[in-house]
């Protein structure tokens, strides 16, 4: 069971393949990264940290690498929802 202040592990994912295309482009710094492309530079820190990020965030960092939403998601691997626990 994931705990309520734990981050989703998806979220975790998506911020581990942010970094990569990141370190792929060439940015060893996501400050100079986030200031080369007008993002704010805490912002984007706290998307490679897994913090919760909105749609539209998502894909300007996906227009910024270049990368469709089916090539950025299709080496994640699957998530299998675990059933939530009801009282008996």
């Amino acid at each position: 069971m994931i705990q309520a202040d734990a981050p989703d592990p998806r979220l975790l994912q998506i911020a581990h393949k942010l970094k990569h295309l990141r370190l792929q482009a060439g940015y060893t710094s996501y400050e100079v990264f986030a200031y080369e492309h007008d993002l704010p530079r805490v912002g984007y820190g706290r998307h490679e940290k897994g913090t919760n990020l909105t749609m539209s965030s998502l894909l300007r960092l996906l227009d910024i690498h270049q990368v469709s939403l089916a090539e950025f998601f299709a080496d994640l691997p699957p998530h299998t929802p675990t059933a939530a626990k009801l009282p008996a």
